[in-house]
């Protein structure tokens, strides 16, 4: 199964996943973690770039597109032999960022993202997206406090708002692949929710 989980910055997906991968390994799933912008040698220097502070002059059509370099690489390297192998594949982050960032956030139009998305991807889509609920400022609040920075959590708080309404557009087109959970809850509490909602989607 191909698990991807999503939220507004400061959601507490970082932090959530190994606490899941980690439950689910106890209950005798093989798990593979990976996130994007990254997870392989070149992914990640791509996310350098995506990343750094310095990198303001950055166009969202090239933004767009050092995010799908970046995601190819991870879907055929890492992503697919997982899946072939037949583990479960937890990913921090997936195509669903760039609709609600480069297309919310930025205004881009759906339609073509959506083509370069399924190009970037083969078409591979998550079987379950987990949803982790924050209040934007809330989040970049939380953001700020991590010492970790970059040049997409520094957008004005008006574009975090529209990526989080476009997430909510993404989740209601296709309600049967979203579960929703609270962020704002006890990191205990966050916890025991994904996996509740792993464990019944594995069943089926």
């Amino acid at each position: 199964m191909f698990i991807t989980l999503e939220g507004p910055e400061g959601s507490g997906k970082t932090s959530q996943m190994p606490r899941l991968a980690a439950r689910l390994e106890a209950k005798g799933f093989h798990v593979v973690q990976t996130r994007e912008p990254g997870g392989t040698p070149i992914g990640d220097q791509i996310r350098e770039v995506l990343f750094d502070l310095e990198n303001t002059a950055m166009h969202p059509r090239s933004e767009i597109l050092l995010f799908q370099a970046s995601r190819s690489q991870l879907v055929e390297q890492v992503i697919k032999p997982a899946l072939s192998a037949g583990h479960v594949v937890l990913c921090d982050r997936y195509a669903d960022s760039t609709l609600a960032y480069q297309g919310y956030g930025h205004g881009v139009d759906l339609e073509q993202l959506s083509e370069i998305v399924n190009f970037a991807t083969g078409g591979l889509k998550p079987d379950l997206t987990l949803f982790l609920d924050v209040d934007v400022r809330d989040g970049l609040d939380r953001r700020g406090s991590d010492g970790d920075w970059n040049r997409l959590d520094d957008y004005d708080v008006a574009f975090h708002q529209r990526v989080y309404k476009g997430y909510k557009k993404l989740m209601a087109a296709e309600p049967q692949r979203w579960v929703k959970v609270d962020a704002s809850a006890d990191p205990e509490a966050v916890a025991e929710a994904l996996q509740a909602a792993v464990l019944e989607r594995l069943k089926t």
